[in-house]
This record gives C-alpha cells, structure tokens and sequence, in this order.
C-alpha cells in the first residue's frame, strides 16, 4: 500500500535491459490484439476505481455505486502473510470475513471487482515465494477465491526495483493467463513525466521477451518529483512514453499499443507539496481515454473522493473543494 497518503513512487533507476525475443512477438501481439474485446464482455471493468477498505474510513462500496453508478472497484491490497500465502493486507483472510462480505455485496448490486496485489507497503508476494510457479500458485489463490474475472499487480518499492523479483512476476502472471483463459491482467507501476523509467521499461521488455499477452501496461502519473504544465498534461505526457515502450518491445500498431495501455491516477493533493491533480485534469485523461481506447482509466482512490473536514485523515479525502464522489463521476463516464 502506499505510504501516507498514497504514495506510489518509483524505485532507483536500474540499468539492467533485456531485448525482445523476436520469435515471441508475433503471438503476443495476436493474442491480445485488443482487450476492448474483453472489456465488452464486462461493461465497466475499465473505469474500476482503487478502494482500500484496511484504513482511510473507507465508504461502503454500495453506496458508492448508488451514488455514482460506477459498477467495478479495484480493491487492494493482497499481500504476504510472512510466506508465500495471500491475505489482505498480509494479515486478513481471503474469505470468511468483511473483504469478502464487501465483493459478495458488489456483486448483489450488479457490480465486481478486480483485486490488486502489491502497492508501496508491506510484504510482497513476488518476493516472499521463490519461484514463478509458487508465485503464480498464490495469485491462484486469490483468483479462485472469488472467481476472478480481472487481476492487478501494482509492482512497487523493493519488487519493483530487483530484477530477479521482475521476472518472477512476469513469469508467474504468464502461467496465471494460461490457466485462466479469458482473464484480464493488469501491470501497474510509477512512472516519470515522459514515461516509464529504465526499470518500468526493462519490466515491459521482460514481459513481451516472455511471451506475456498483458491486457494493460498501467502508469500512475503523480509524485514526479517535478513536472511542467498542468497534471493533466504530464500525465499525458507520461502515457505517451508508456505507448511508446510498449509498442517497441511488442511490435503493435499505434492503435494496439494504446490499447494495452493504462492510467491509474490520483485524485487532489498527491504525496508532494504543489502537485494537484485537480477534476479538470481527470476530464484531460478521459479525453485521451476515450479518444485512444485505452485499457484503463482508474486512480487512488474512492476513500479520498469527498472534500477534508477539519482534523480529517488525509487518507480519507482529496486535500481540494470537492462535491462528493466529483473524480468517480468522471472516471466512471469511461467504458473503454
């Protein structure tokens, strides 16, 4: 999870660089031409918003749909319990209590959810198991415990940064696709105002070189530690980059790389003093959502979709004058 209010920063710049494996490629990019044909059979998966129910007095998910009609939540966050074996926030059981009571509740109203792995904090499953085939066993967990349609790994901090641990996602997401056709993946990471750093670069080399077929390479356009311009253009900006590397190391059209890419951004005040991402900087991203067609258009999060009271944990509002829910209303106009 991210620290304070949501921070999702990159990691170190790392060097280390793969080259496609060009007999790999052409596969790839039939296989998941275009996860607009998956996303039609899920009305809403693309505009799934982050939910954290751990802390920021999270709102109940039903009246956030009533309020917004939006359908799909992101929820976060699955780690690891010490070993390699998932729990929300590495302590609460999969089923049996209220994470699961709140996606059965989804579900009852006509929504669901993707479930996310990983953010800022914690015990990361791709470093705890030691192996792809582990790794991949225990998002299969997760998957089967609530008949998953869609699956985020949001790849920060310590296994984001180490090469090893990279790769170990890569291979066991790719093992995960195998065994639950139909599935749609998500790889979210931090990136720079241009685009992905070396490291969120050479992770998406790793996945095209492995014969990946990711439905979305995902950015999280803030904490740029500087930036010219609105939010909203940086972080166009930054997709542009992300289009960029993912149409080199897979070989796709321009249509197909925006296509497989994504945006998960962050709603009022970010974790760096200036920098705010404001509701007219969410309609530029549903601007170029829209005209792209990109996999996803998501941010951090409904907890802080609601204006801060006097004393109000920054986790739980946006820092910025607000009407309640006024980024969801926005992210929500998105159907891919």
């Amino acid at each position: 999870m991210r620290k304070t209010i949501g921070v999702r920063l990159t990691a170190p710049l790392l060097a280390a660089t793969l080259g496609p494996a060009a007999l790999l490629l052409a596969p790839v990019a039939s296989a998941a031409a275009d996860p607009a044909v998956a996303l039609a059979a899920a009305p809403g998966m693309a505009a799934a918003p982050y939910e954290y129910l751990g802390w920021g007095n999270p709102q109940k998910p039903t009246d956030v749909m009533k309020a917004t009609g939006v359908k799909w939540f992101t929820l976060a966050f699955i780690l690891s319990d010490g070993g390699c074996n998932p729990k929300w926030d590495g302590s609460r059981p999969l089923t049996g209590g209220a994470d699961e009571a709140a996606i059965k509740s989804i579900r009852a109203a006509g929504g669901d959810v993707v479930v996310s792995v990983g953010g800022w904090s914690g015990n990361k499953l791709g470093e705890k198991c030691s192996s792809a085939s582990a790794l991949a066993g225990a998002y299969q967990k997760v998957i089967d415990a609530y008949k998953l349609k869609a699956f985020d790994i949001d790849i920060e901090d310590t296994e984001f940064g180490n090469a090893t641990v990279r790769q170990r996602v890569v291979d066991a997401l790719k093992i995960v696709k195998a065994k639950n056709p139909g599935l749609v993946t998500y790889i979210t990471m931090g990136t720079t105002p241009t685009g992905p750093d070396a490291t969120g670069k050479d992770l998406i080399k790793r996945g095209a070189a492995a014969g990946l077929a990711n439905d979305g390479w995902v950015v999280m356009p803030f904490d740029f530690g500087g930036h010219s311009g609105t939010m909203g253009q940086a972080s166009v900006g930054a997709l542009e980059g992300l289009k960029a590397a993912v149409k080199s190391a897979y070989g796709y059209s321009d249509d197909a790389a925006y296509r497989h890419i994504g945006v998960s951004s962050m709603n009022g005040k970010t974790d760096e003093a200036g920098e705010t991402v404001t509701t007219a900087d969410f309609r530029t991203l549903l601007g170029y959502a829209q005209q792209h067609h990109l996999a996803r258009f998501s941010f951090w999060s409904v907890n802080r979709d609601r204006a801060c009271g006097s004393g109000t944990d920054a986790d739980a509002c946006s820092g910025v004058a607000q009407s309640p829910y006024e980024f969801t209303k926005i992210v929500v106009q998105y159907q891919g």
